[in-house]
Protein backbone atom coordinates (compact mmCIF):
# COMPACT_ATOMS: atom_id res chain seq x y z
CA UNK A 1 0.00 0.00 0.00
CA UNK A 2 1.03 3.60 -1.30
CA UNK A 3 2.53 5.61 1.99
CA UNK A 4 0.08 8.76 2.43
CA UNK A 5 2.44 10.43 3.97
CA UNK A 6 5.11 10.15 1.16
CA UNK A 7 3.00 11.30 -2.01
CA UNK A 8 4.47 15.04 -3.01
CA UNK A 9 2.24 17.47 -3.00
CA UNK A 10 1.63 20.05 -5.85
CA UNK A 11 0.53 23.70 -5.03
CA UNK A 12 -1.68 26.13 -6.97
CA UNK A 13 1.22 27.93 -7.63
CA UNK A 14 3.41 25.19 -9.30
CA UNK A 15 5.73 24.91 -6.62
CA UNK A 16 6.19 21.06 -5.24
CA UNK A 17 6.51 19.78 -1.62
CA UNK A 18 8.36 16.44 -1.49
CA UNK A 19 5.91 14.85 1.20
CA UNK A 20 2.81 15.75 3.46
CA UNK A 21 5.41 16.01 6.64
CA UNK A 22 6.18 19.83 7.60
CA UNK A 23 8.18 21.00 10.25
CA UNK A 24 5.54 23.54 11.99
CA UNK A 25 6.79 27.34 12.86
CA UNK A 26 7.79 27.27 16.62
CA UNK A 27 9.53 30.66 17.77
CA UNK A 28 13.50 29.72 18.28
CA UNK A 29 14.43 33.08 20.06
CA UNK A 30 17.89 33.04 18.83
CA UNK A 31 18.40 35.69 16.78
CA UNK A 32 20.93 38.26 17.77
CA UNK A 33 20.42 41.78 19.70
CA UNK A 34 20.07 43.23 16.21
CA UNK A 35 17.29 40.50 15.43
CA UNK A 36 19.40 38.85 12.65
CA UNK A 37 20.35 35.12 12.03
CA UNK A 38 23.07 33.42 13.64
CA UNK A 39 24.89 30.66 13.51
CA UNK A 40 23.54 28.66 16.26
CA UNK A 41 20.32 29.19 14.06
CA UNK A 42 21.97 27.55 11.27
CA UNK A 43 22.88 24.57 13.48
CA UNK A 44 19.79 24.51 14.62
CA UNK A 45 18.45 24.22 10.92
CA UNK A 46 21.06 22.12 9.60
CA UNK A 47 20.08 19.57 12.05
CA UNK A 48 16.17 19.75 10.36
CA UNK A 49 17.61 20.13 7.56
CA UNK A 50 18.16 16.06 7.09
CA UNK A 51 14.81 15.52 9.31
CA UNK A 52 12.90 14.00 6.29
CA UNK A 53 10.30 17.27 6.26
CA UNK A 54 9.05 18.01 3.27
CA UNK A 55 8.52 21.71 4.47
CA UNK A 56 10.65 23.51 6.78
CA UNK A 57 8.32 26.81 8.66
CA UNK A 58 10.36 29.23 10.14
CA UNK A 59 9.19 31.02 13.75
CA UNK A 60 8.10 34.50 13.87
CA UNK A 61 10.20 36.21 11.47
CA UNK A 62 8.68 39.73 12.27
CA UNK A 63 8.07 42.61 9.89
CA UNK A 64 8.10 45.06 12.51
CA UNK A 65 11.06 45.35 15.15
CA UNK A 66 8.71 47.25 17.56
CA UNK A 67 6.19 44.22 17.28
CA UNK A 68 8.31 41.59 18.75
CA UNK A 69 7.09 38.04 19.88
CA UNK A 70 10.55 37.70 22.07
CA UNK A 71 14.03 39.39 22.20
CA UNK A 72 15.21 36.55 19.70
CA UNK A 73 13.15 37.27 16.86
CA UNK A 74 14.19 37.55 13.51
CA UNK A 75 13.24 41.05 12.22
CA UNK A 76 13.01 41.20 8.69
CA UNK A 77 12.39 45.08 7.21
CA UNK A 78 15.06 47.79 5.85
CA UNK A 79 17.76 48.12 8.53
CA UNK A 80 19.71 44.83 7.03
CA UNK A 81 20.77 41.19 7.48
CA UNK A 82 19.97 39.36 4.72
CA UNK A 83 23.36 37.81 3.62
CA UNK A 84 22.67 36.12 7.63
CA UNK A 85 19.34 35.21 6.03
CA UNK A 86 20.94 33.81 3.19
CA UNK A 87 23.36 31.70 5.17
CA UNK A 88 20.42 30.02 6.77
CA UNK A 89 18.17 29.71 3.98
CA UNK A 90 21.55 27.50 2.13
CA UNK A 91 22.00 25.63 5.79
CA UNK A 92 17.59 24.84 5.53
CA UNK A 93 17.64 24.03 2.29
CA UNK A 94 20.31 21.62 1.73
CA UNK A 95 18.58 18.05 2.59
CA UNK A 96 15.97 19.21 -0.19
CA UNK A 97 12.90 20.64 1.93
CA UNK A 98 11.34 23.70 1.71
CA UNK A 99 12.04 26.44 3.61
CA UNK A 100 9.13 29.42 4.16
CA UNK A 101 9.35 32.12 6.37
CA UNK A 102 6.67 32.73 8.94
CA UNK A 103 6.22 36.55 9.01
CA UNK A 104 4.27 37.93 11.72
CA UNK A 105 2.85 41.19 13.22
CA UNK A 106 2.37 40.86 17.05
CA UNK A 107 0.11 43.65 17.44
CA UNK A 108 -0.42 44.02 21.35
CA UNK A 109 0.73 40.79 22.18
CA UNK A 110 4.53 42.39 22.51
CA UNK A 111 6.17 42.94 25.89
CA UNK A 112 5.82 46.32 27.52
CA UNK A 113 9.34 46.41 27.95
CA UNK A 114 10.02 46.16 23.97
CA UNK A 115 6.58 48.59 22.77
CA UNK A 116 4.79 50.27 25.78
CA UNK A 117 2.09 51.59 23.17
CA UNK A 118 2.08 48.78 21.03
CA UNK A 119 -0.39 49.04 17.82
CA UNK A 120 -3.72 46.83 17.47
CA UNK A 121 -7.14 46.94 15.81
CA UNK A 122 -8.83 48.55 19.28
CA UNK A 123 -7.61 49.87 22.34
CA UNK A 124 -8.20 46.10 24.53
CA UNK A 125 -5.54 44.68 26.55
CA UNK A 126 -4.99 41.12 26.46
CA UNK A 127 -6.87 39.34 28.63
CA UNK A 128 -3.97 36.33 30.39
CA UNK A 129 -3.81 34.97 33.67
CA UNK A 130 -2.15 37.47 36.34
CA UNK A 131 1.19 36.69 37.39
CA UNK A 132 1.85 34.01 34.27
CA UNK A 133 4.72 36.32 33.29
CA UNK A 134 3.68 38.31 30.92
CA UNK A 135 3.83 41.85 30.62
CA UNK A 136 1.68 43.79 27.74
CA UNK A 137 0.80 47.46 27.70
CA UNK A 138 -2.58 48.68 26.50
CA UNK A 139 -2.66 49.12 22.94
CA UNK A 140 -2.96 51.93 20.66
CA UNK A 141 -5.94 51.92 18.32
CA UNK A 142 -4.42 51.81 14.72
CA UNK A 143 -4.76 54.75 12.18
CA UNK A 144 -5.92 53.71 8.90
CA UNK A 145 -2.13 55.11 7.87
CA UNK A 146 -0.34 52.62 10.16
CA UNK A 147 -2.89 49.70 8.65
CA UNK A 148 -1.99 50.49 5.10
CA UNK A 149 1.45 50.60 5.90
CA UNK A 150 1.65 46.97 8.29
CA UNK A 151 0.00 45.96 4.80
CA UNK A 152 3.37 46.89 3.11
CA UNK A 153 5.31 46.21 5.69
CA UNK A 154 4.69 42.27 5.06
CA UNK A 155 4.61 43.02 1.35
CA UNK A 156 8.18 44.26 1.27
CA UNK A 157 9.39 41.52 3.85
CA UNK A 158 8.11 38.78 2.11
CA UNK A 159 9.97 40.43 -1.61
CA UNK A 160 13.01 39.84 1.03
CA UNK A 161 12.50 36.99 2.39
CA UNK A 162 12.10 35.76 -1.57
CA UNK A 163 15.67 37.11 -2.36
CA UNK A 164 17.15 35.75 0.97
CA UNK A 165 16.80 32.22 -0.24
CA UNK A 166 13.01 31.25 1.19
CA UNK A 167 11.11 29.13 -1.30
CA UNK A 168 7.83 30.64 0.85
CA UNK A 169 5.93 32.62 3.05
CA UNK A 170 3.37 32.06 5.68
CA UNK A 171 1.18 34.73 7.18
CA UNK A 172 0.88 34.13 11.09
CA UNK A 173 -2.74 34.92 11.34
CA UNK A 174 -3.88 32.81 14.13
CA UNK A 175 -2.63 32.44 18.47
CA UNK A 176 -3.58 36.34 18.48
CA UNK A 177 -1.05 38.20 16.73
CA UNK A 178 -2.32 40.88 14.63
CA UNK A 179 -4.46 39.13 11.84
CA UNK A 180 -6.21 37.51 14.71
CA UNK A 181 -6.55 40.62 16.66
CA UNK A 182 -8.59 41.84 13.33
CA UNK A 183 -10.48 39.07 13.01
CA UNK A 184 -11.69 38.29 16.37
CA UNK A 185 -14.78 40.62 18.19
CA UNK A 186 -12.99 40.45 20.82
CA UNK A 187 -10.11 42.53 20.16
CA UNK A 188 -11.43 44.65 17.13
CA UNK A 189 -14.15 47.15 18.15
CA UNK A 190 -13.86 49.22 15.18
CA UNK A 191 -17.01 50.90 13.55
CA UNK A 192 -14.67 51.61 10.21
CA UNK A 193 -13.94 49.54 7.00
CA UNK A 194 -11.61 47.16 8.94
CA UNK A 195 -14.03 46.31 11.72
CA UNK A 196 -18.01 45.45 12.47
CA UNK A 197 -18.40 42.67 9.88
CA UNK A 198 -16.87 39.82 9.17
CA UNK A 199 -15.81 41.18 6.02
CA UNK A 200 -14.42 44.29 7.04
CA UNK A 201 -12.57 42.33 10.07
CA UNK A 202 -11.20 39.91 7.30
CA UNK A 203 -10.15 42.95 5.31
CA UNK A 204 -6.59 43.45 6.77
CA UNK A 205 -5.38 39.43 5.93
CA UNK A 206 -7.24 39.77 2.24
CA UNK A 207 -5.50 42.97 1.07
CA UNK A 208 -2.43 41.79 2.35
CA UNK A 209 -2.27 38.38 0.76
CA UNK A 210 -2.81 40.74 -2.52
CA UNK A 211 0.26 42.55 -1.76
CA UNK A 212 2.48 40.15 -0.94
CA UNK A 213 1.63 38.15 -4.11
CA UNK A 214 2.46 41.35 -6.45
CA UNK A 215 5.47 41.60 -4.66
CA UNK A 216 6.64 37.74 -4.77
CA UNK A 217 5.37 36.83 -8.28
CA UNK A 218 3.07 34.24 -9.21
CA UNK A 219 5.09 31.00 -9.17
CA UNK A 220 5.99 31.82 -5.58
CA UNK A 221 4.11 29.56 -2.33
CA UNK A 222 2.34 32.29 0.30
CA UNK A 223 0.62 30.05 2.92
CA UNK A 224 -1.34 31.18 6.15
CA UNK A 225 -2.01 30.37 9.35
CA UNK A 226 -5.33 30.61 10.38
CA UNK A 227 -7.30 29.59 13.67
CA UNK A 228 -9.96 27.20 13.03
CA UNK A 229 -11.58 28.62 15.89
CA UNK A 230 -10.53 31.28 19.01
CA UNK A 231 -12.42 29.01 21.03
CA UNK A 232 -13.30 31.69 22.99
CA UNK A 233 -17.00 33.06 23.85
CA UNK A 234 -17.56 36.14 21.61
CA UNK A 235 -13.89 35.73 19.73
CA UNK A 236 -14.12 34.15 16.09
CA UNK A 237 -15.58 31.16 15.53
CA UNK A 238 -15.41 27.93 12.91
CA UNK A 239 -18.36 29.24 11.49
CA UNK A 240 -16.89 32.57 10.50
CA UNK A 241 -13.67 30.39 9.55
CA UNK A 242 -15.73 28.74 6.74
CA UNK A 243 -17.12 32.08 5.50
CA UNK A 244 -13.37 33.32 5.39
CA UNK A 245 -12.02 29.96 3.50
CA UNK A 246 -14.60 30.84 0.79
CA UNK A 247 -13.56 34.33 0.17
CA UNK A 248 -9.85 32.90 0.16
CA UNK A 249 -10.30 31.04 -2.26
CA UNK A 250 -10.98 33.76 -4.59
CA UNK A 251 -7.05 34.64 -3.60
CA UNK A 252 -3.83 33.03 -4.76
CA UNK A 253 -2.96 31.52 -1.37
CA UNK A 254 -0.96 27.96 -1.75
CA UNK A 255 -1.74 26.94 1.64
CA UNK A 256 -3.95 27.43 4.16
CA UNK A 257 -2.51 25.50 8.18
CA UNK A 258 -5.44 25.46 10.62
CA UNK A 259 -4.81 26.27 14.56
CA UNK A 260 -6.32 27.71 16.99
CA UNK A 261 -6.43 28.88 20.38
CA UNK A 262 -4.00 32.30 22.00
CA UNK A 263 -2.43 33.36 24.74
CA UNK A 264 -5.99 34.00 26.12
CA UNK A 265 -7.14 30.20 25.36
CA UNK A 266 -4.48 27.92 24.52
CA UNK A 267 -5.58 25.50 22.40
CA UNK A 268 -2.62 25.19 20.41
CA UNK A 269 -1.18 23.21 23.53
CA UNK A 270 -4.50 21.20 24.20
CA UNK A 271 -5.52 23.63 26.74
CA UNK A 272 -8.53 25.69 27.92
CA UNK A 273 -8.76 28.95 30.20
CA UNK A 274 -11.95 30.41 29.46
CA UNK A 275 -15.49 29.49 28.02
CA UNK A 276 -15.14 28.21 24.46
CA UNK A 277 -18.28 29.53 23.43
CA UNK A 278 -20.06 27.96 20.42
CA UNK A 279 -17.10 25.93 19.38
CA UNK A 280 -17.13 24.23 22.87
CA UNK A 281 -17.09 20.13 22.18
CA UNK A 282 -17.38 18.05 25.35
CA UNK A 283 -14.39 15.79 26.46
CA UNK A 284 -16.66 12.63 25.17
CA UNK A 285 -17.03 13.50 21.69
CA UNK A 286 -13.39 14.64 21.43
CA UNK A 287 -12.16 11.47 20.06
CA UNK A 288 -9.64 11.88 17.63
CA UNK A 289 -5.68 12.99 18.60
CA UNK A 290 -5.24 16.21 16.82
CA UNK A 291 -6.24 19.21 18.63
CA UNK A 292 -8.46 20.64 15.64
CA UNK A 293 -9.01 17.61 12.81
CA UNK A 294 -12.80 17.85 13.92
CA UNK A 295 -13.07 21.38 11.89
CA UNK A 296 -10.44 20.49 9.13
CA UNK A 297 -12.96 18.11 7.47
CA UNK A 298 -15.58 21.04 6.57
CA UNK A 299 -12.58 23.31 5.70
CA UNK A 300 -11.01 21.04 3.30
CA UNK A 301 -14.77 20.09 1.69
CA UNK A 302 -14.61 23.99 1.19
CA UNK A 303 -11.00 25.25 0.34
CA UNK A 304 -9.89 25.65 -3.19
CA UNK A 305 -6.28 25.55 -1.47
CA UNK A 306 -4.39 22.35 0.53
CA UNK A 307 -5.26 22.53 3.74
CA UNK A 308 -2.43 21.59 7.07
CA UNK A 309 -3.31 20.65 10.10
CA UNK A 310 -0.73 21.04 13.36
CA UNK A 311 -1.75 20.06 16.82
CA UNK A 312 -1.70 17.30 18.65
CA UNK A 313 -0.47 14.25 16.05
CA UNK A 314 1.67 12.01 17.78
CA UNK A 315 0.70 8.64 15.99
CA UNK A 316 1.21 7.51 12.28
CA UNK A 317 -1.75 6.23 12.06
CA UNK A 318 -3.84 8.73 12.81
CA UNK A 319 -2.11 10.94 10.11
CA UNK A 320 -3.00 8.48 7.75
CA UNK A 321 -6.35 8.02 7.99
CA UNK A 322 -6.52 11.68 8.28
CA UNK A 323 -5.16 12.01 4.81
CA UNK A 324 -7.04 9.15 3.57
CA UNK A 325 -9.99 10.39 4.45
CA UNK A 326 -9.45 13.67 2.59
CA UNK A 327 -9.81 16.29 6.10
CA UNK A 328 -6.34 17.65 5.05
CA UNK A 329 -3.19 17.11 2.98
CA UNK A 330 -0.32 18.41 4.82
CA UNK A 331 0.60 17.18 8.57
CA UNK A 332 2.36 19.76 10.64
CA UNK A 333 4.67 18.13 13.34
CA UNK A 334 5.83 21.14 16.43
CA UNK A 335 7.10 19.30 19.46
CA UNK A 336 8.26 15.95 18.98
CA UNK A 337 10.55 17.79 16.38
CA UNK A 338 12.58 19.48 19.10
CA UNK A 339 12.55 16.19 21.39
CA UNK A 340 13.72 13.99 18.35
CA UNK A 341 14.45 15.76 15.25
CA UNK A 342 14.81 12.86 12.83
CA UNK A 343 10.77 12.02 13.58
CA UNK A 344 9.78 12.98 9.99
CA UNK A 345 12.19 10.59 8.71
CA UNK A 346 11.69 7.63 11.54
CA UNK A 347 7.66 7.79 10.97
CA UNK A 348 8.17 7.88 7.09
CA UNK A 349 10.76 4.76 6.97
CA UNK A 350 8.55 2.98 9.45
CA UNK A 351 11.08 2.91 11.97
CA UNK A 352 8.63 4.30 14.56
CA UNK A 353 4.84 4.52 14.47
CA UNK A 354 4.27 7.47 17.06
CA UNK A 355 6.20 10.33 17.90
CA UNK A 356 7.84 11.02 21.31
CA UNK A 357 5.63 13.18 23.89
CA UNK A 358 7.57 14.41 26.67
CA UNK A 359 5.24 16.90 27.26
CA UNK A 360 3.32 14.70 29.03
CA UNK A 361 5.20 14.60 32.18
CA UNK A 362 6.15 18.20 31.94
CA UNK A 363 3.11 20.29 32.79
CA UNK A 364 1.38 23.20 30.81
CA UNK A 365 3.30 25.73 32.60
CA UNK A 366 6.30 24.48 31.78
CA UNK A 367 6.07 23.52 28.59
CA UNK A 368 7.32 27.20 27.04
CA UNK A 369 10.55 26.90 29.24
CA UNK A 370 10.97 23.13 28.62
CA UNK A 371 10.78 23.01 24.72
CA UNK A 372 13.05 26.21 24.35
CA UNK A 373 15.70 24.74 26.64
CA UNK A 374 15.61 22.15 24.27
CA UNK A 375 16.01 24.35 21.32
CA UNK A 376 18.53 25.69 22.76
CA UNK A 377 21.03 22.41 23.33
CA UNK A 378 20.05 21.76 19.29
CA UNK A 379 21.24 25.22 18.62
CA UNK A 380 24.47 24.23 20.98
CA UNK A 381 24.98 21.09 18.67
CA UNK A 382 23.92 19.17 21.53
CA UNK A 383 21.36 16.53 21.58
CA UNK A 384 18.01 16.87 23.31
CA UNK A 385 17.70 16.61 27.10
CA UNK A 386 14.82 14.41 27.74
CA UNK A 387 15.12 14.16 31.39
CA UNK A 388 15.09 17.67 31.66
CA UNK A 389 12.17 18.53 34.69
CA UNK A 390 9.86 21.79 33.99
CA UNK A 391 10.88 23.20 37.27
CA UNK A 392 14.49 22.88 36.18
CA UNK A 393 13.57 24.27 32.59
CA UNK A 394 11.77 27.18 33.51
CA UNK A 395 14.76 28.02 36.07
CA UNK A 396 17.21 27.83 33.19
CA UNK A 397 15.11 29.33 30.93
CA UNK A 398 13.85 32.56 32.71
CA UNK A 399 17.20 34.07 33.72
CA UNK A 400 18.32 33.09 30.19
CA UNK A 401 15.33 35.45 28.41
CA UNK A 402 15.99 38.34 30.57
CA UNK A 403 19.58 37.69 29.31
CA UNK A 404 18.45 38.50 25.57
CA UNK A 405 16.32 40.70 26.58
CA UNK A 406 18.26 42.90 28.45
CA UNK A 407 20.45 42.56 25.57
CA UNK A 408 17.83 43.53 23.03
CA UNK A 409 17.00 46.93 25.10
CA UNK A 410 20.98 47.98 25.82
CA UNK A 411 21.88 47.67 21.90
CA UNK A 412 18.24 50.31 20.96
CA UNK A 413 19.64 51.92 23.60
CA UNK A 414 23.16 52.01 22.47
CA UNK A 415 21.31 53.21 18.78
CA UNK A 416 19.32 55.50 19.85
CA UNK A 417 21.99 57.99 21.50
Amino acid sequence: MVDPLAQPLPLPCGAILPNRLVKAAMSEGLADADNRSTPRLETLYRRWATSGAGLLLSGNIQVDRGHLERPGNIVLDDTGGLDELKALTEVAKAGGAHFWAQLSHTGRQVDSAINAQPLAPSAVEIDIIRGAGFSFAMPREMTEAEIERAIGQFAWSAGQARAAGFTGVQLHAAHGYLFSQFLSPLSNRRADRWGGSLENRARLLLETIAAVRAAVGPDFPIGIKLNASDFQKGGFTSAECLRLVEWLNSSSLDLLELSGGSLEQPKQVGASLKDEGEDFRPQSTIKREAYFIEFAGAVRATAAMPVMVTGGFRSKAAMEAALRAGELDLVGIGRPMIADPSTPARLLSGEIERTLTPEDGVGLFYLLAWFNMQLERLADGQEPDLDLTGPGAAAAFKPLEARYMAALLERRSRLAA
